[in-house]
């Protein structure tokens, strides 16, 4: 008797759970009608709808207050940092063996090519020891002045092609960091040191390590598309004693108001690397 009782309760909970996703009596899906859920979605999307316009709306408002060639702040990055080339602080290579040097000249040659005459010659001849203001030029785009590999010297790949690596007298190159309207007060100058008793002589091209102020301001990378960083070569001229021992040098711009002390920063206004030449 208890099983014939049990028949028609179990027939009523699977209708009741069925008709909870759908009712074809009243035609209702997951306990709402068609109209229900049409209102439901019409909500929804006049919702999304609107806060999709409020979105573009900012947005547009934003992008209206920016230019596209100068960023609106740019006052966290008040002094350049200095950068070596060959890309790295630790250069270490054995001179009688060129597999061991190759990388940093094809690094060295890599960099240049944009240095090259041919690229430069659309640029133009500036006046030495003065900025190159730009500032009143009818137009958004700036020109840039030349700055052709060959007053690197003999840090320059054209006369050595090694760089000096194959003699155990190798060049760095070093450049500061685009900034945005920068015109450093004074003279700035590269100046290298070697950290132990005994000093080590360097040569510098340009003359005197000197970052000419007619390379600056720089006005942004959209405006001054042509524009390249002034070069200073560092050329190491090591000796025989020199050979199988670490070098550790600092060099830092100098002469000018540019920091180069901060504490918290190692490579604003300064870079120190290591070299070791093996015989």
């Amino acid at each position: 008797v208890s099983n014939t009782e049990d028949k028609p309760s179990s027939r009523e909970n699977t209708s009741s759970w069925k008709d909870s996703i759908y009712n074809p009596r009243t035609g209702e899906l997951l306990g709402r009608t068609a109209s229900s859920w049409a209102l439901i979605l019409l909500f929804y999307l006049v919702f999304y709808c609107f806060l999709a316009g409020m979105f573009a709306l900012t947005m547009w408002v934003l992008l209206l207050t920016l230019d596209d060639y100068v960023p609106k702040y740019r006052d966290r990055v008040p002094f350049p940092g200095l950068v070596i080339r060959p890309n790295s602080l630790d250069i270490v290579f054995n001179k009688s063996d060129p597999l061991k040097y190759t990388q940093y000249v094809q690094n060295l040659e890599s960099f240049l090519k944009k240095y090259n005459d041919t690229e430069q010659e659309n640029n133009r001849e500036c006046l030495q020891g003065q900025y190159f203001l730009q500032d009143d030029t009818e137009g958004k785009i700036k020109e840039a002045c030349r700055f052709k590999r060959g007053l690197l010297s003999l840090c320059s790949g054209l006369s050595d092609t090694t760089f000096g690596y194959s003699e155990g007298k190798p060049c760095v190159l070093l450049k500061m960091n685009r900034i945005i309207g920068l015109k450093p007060r004074g003279d700035p100058y590269i100046n290298c040191t070697v950290k132990r008793d005994n000093p080590v002589q360097i040569h510098y091209f340009p003359s005197e390590g000197r970052f000419d102020k007619m390379y600056f301001p720089y006005y942004g990378k959209k405006a001054h598309e042509n524009y390249l960083q002034p070069l200073v070569a560092v050329k190491l001229l090591l000796a025989k004693e020199d050979y199988n021992k670490e070098l550790q040098l600092e060099c830092r711009v100098e002469g000018s108001d540019l920091r180069n002390n901060d504490e918290r920063d190692k490579f604003l206004g300064r870079v120190t690397f290591r070299i070791k030449v093996v015989e």
